[in-house]
């Protein structure tokens, strides 16, 4: 969850180090913290805050801050509430050790109480045990002559837990990094190199990267990188990143999420491009499975659970969805299934835990994800990326969106369909990118509107049905999660098994409302829904002017076939979200209490 960034080279480190941190504040913002060791006096200098990077930016003395190796840290708190005190870096007791970490370390109480118990802890923080724990161990090194990274893969076997490391220390002119269920990347520079819990960190300095593996520690230094595994020297491959600085910045948006959400249209493209060529449909991957087990967490299962209803009504093949956090202490029995794994970042550690749990079943695994070279990639079989290019709010918009198309993908590939009518499915496809732009030119001011007479409300319900009821619990996710009303998802025919005893005239209900086999039912379940006193907001068509007998407001979508309709949709209610929390005055990009990357179980 946390972002931990590093520095060695010849320029100055402080504005590199804050720079990188601003890039991936996403993963955290509820404290910071700067370290720069000091090249000429051998001395370490830091500073914690809960400012924003961008008030440290601005007001932190250069003077001071002169070094050209240094580490940095932005916070999602875990342990030990969001305050100067918790921020990162952490030290040992001399103050010569400094860490950054991302993770958790499970058993730091047991080790507070008995091989630290003699040490003075300045925090709350489970990280606080680390450099106290590498001090300590450094102390008591059997290898003569021990060096710092000697020390950090002697204590590493005594943490339980996850975590991404920085280590410096007063004297060292380069920095200690390990790795264990929590990303950590290297970027290559020429005479320098980065360290970063993200690639966005390193994007304007560098497109080469080296993705570290579970178990590596690595030695960095402005001329070299060391990487070592299991105590034995290991070479990892560099890769080139795709994206560009200009991918990951905000172009001119007042927000990152508004212009993922106008990036919609082109993400599609892009993954399309990826899959289709004159030659057909090709995902690169063999394709040949009786059943699929879908597992993710968050937006992703809501993508997962619409992909259920795209695959089975394009290909016929039965999909289970499952979330990761539940079917890793669940006793699912996998039977020969094929188990697809869906994380935007490729880092999310339940659903890392869910493919290593396949693997042990001796079943199939595929990825789908946004990022080249990253943990899922790693770890499973295949992997089909989507092409979102960076995400950089904390609400997903754009990688939602090309996960659903990935399903379509799959569901077309797997279709055992006509020459012609697979031929009409792909031509619907590939107009997706013109439905989803036509949503944002053609509706995006009537969207507003409804989005203020939205922001006055404090609990809102979201209702659809078949393929469109993912969407509907999307859409209430979205909304919570960054205007901070409380919504709820739910299947419409659901309302009246419990929900309906909420409904009054303070409780608007968003009705998906598209013209499938089930638009009757749905149309009833609305008029059941107005005649409990509750406003109804629907997603309808162009050219339905039946909704509009039954409904207070409308956000028109163009018009497509049913089981593509869950794209327009999608767009629709991503706006909706957005333009409801930007009345609301929210923090959009930084929700409170809320990350982006999720890797803590």
């Amino acid at each position: 969850m946390c972002g931990i960034v590093g520095y060695v080279g010849e320029r100055e480190a402080l504005q590199i180090i804050l720079n990188s941190l601003q890039r991936i504040e996403y993963r955290g913002y509820d404290s910071c913290g700067v370290l720069v060791q000091d090249s000429n006096e051998m001395e370490i200098h830091a500073h914690k805050s809960m400012k924003s990077i961008a008030q440290l930016k601005k007001n932190l003395s250069k003077s001071k801050y002169s070094g050209t190796v240094g580490i940095g840290h932005t916070r999602w708190a875990t342990h030990g509430v969001p305050s100067r005190r918790n921020a990162h870096p952490h030290f040992d007791s001399d103050g010569e050790i400094a860490v950054v970490h991302n993770g958790i370390i499970e058993n730091f109480q047991e080790l507070k109480e008995g091989p630290l118990c003699n040490c003075i802890f300045k925090s709350d923080t489970d990280t606080e045990v680390i450099p106290h724990l590498i001090h300590q161990t450094l102390k008591k090194s059997l290898i003569k002559n021990a060096t710092l990274k000697d020390a950090v893969r002697e204590c590493l076997p005594h943490l339980k837990g996850s975590y991404a490391l920085i280590v410096a220390a007063k004297g060292f002119d380069g920095l200690v990094v390990a790795r264990k269920d929590s990303p950590l990347i290297i970027g290559v520079g020429d005479r320098e190199n980065f360290i970063a819990s993200d690639v966005p960190a390193v994007l304007d300095q560098t497109n080469r990267v080296i993705y570290l593996e579970e178990g590596d520690i690595a030695v960095v230094k402005k001329d070299s990188i060391y990487i070592e595994n299991d105590a034995a020297e290991v070479k990892r491959e560099e890769i080139l990143i795709p994206w560009t600085i200009e991918d990951a910045e905000k172009g001119g948006y007042e927000h990152f999420m508004l212009k993922e959400i106008h990036e919609e249209p082109k993400a599609i493209i892009d993954t399309l491009r990826g899959y289709l060529s004159e030659d057909g449909l090709n995902l690169g991957l063999e394709l040949e499975v009786s059943s699929i087990l879908m597992v993710a967490c968050g937006t992703s299962y809501y993508s997962a659970l619409c992909g259920k209803y795209i695959i089975e009504h394009l290909a016929k093949v039965p999909v289970q969805v499952e979330l990761a956090s539940e079917f890793n202490y669940s006793d699912f029995v996998l039977n020969n299934m094929m188990v697809m794994a869906i994380t935007q970042s490729g880092e999310t550690a339940d659903t890392l835990m869910a493919l290593k749990k396949a693997k042990r079943f001796g079943c199939k695994t595929v990825a789908i994800t946004n990022v080249v070279g990253s943990s899922a990639t790693r770890i499973a079989d295949d992997t089909i990326y989507v092409r979102a290019g960076p995400e950089i709010g904390v609400a997903a918009t754009k990688s939602f969106i090309v996960q659903l198309i990935t399903s379509y993908l799959l569901g077309l590939s797997l279709a055992n369909m006509p020459g012609r009518e697979l031929e009409e499915r792909i031509a619907d496809l590939k107009r997706m990118p013109q439905l989803a732009q036509l949503v944002i030119d053609g509706e995006d001011a009537n969207i507003q509107k409804q989005a203020r007479y939205l922001s006055e409300y404090d609990n809102v319900f979201f209702v659809g049905r078949g393929v469109n009821l993912p969407i509907a619990l999307e859409g209430a996710l979205k909304l919570k999660e960054i205007s901070y009303i409380h919504a709820e998802g739910y299947a419409a025919g659901e309302l009246k098994h419990g929900p309906f005893a909420l409904l009054t005239k303070d409780t608007p209900v968003i009705a998906i409302l598209t013209r499938d086999n089930i638009y009757e039912k749905t149309l009833v379940n609305v008029k059941e829904i107005k005649a409990r006193g509750a406003p109804v907001i629907a997603i309808a068509e162009t050219g339905d002017d039946e909704v509009e007998k039954y409904v207070d407001r409308v956000i028109r979508v163009p018009r497509t076939s049913a089981i593509f309709s869950p794209i327009p949709n999608t767009v629709a209610l991503h706006l909706l979200a957005y333009w409801t929390a930007k009345a609301r005055g929210c923090e959009i990009d930084k929700p409170r209490n809320l990350a982006k990357s999720v890797t803590v179980e």
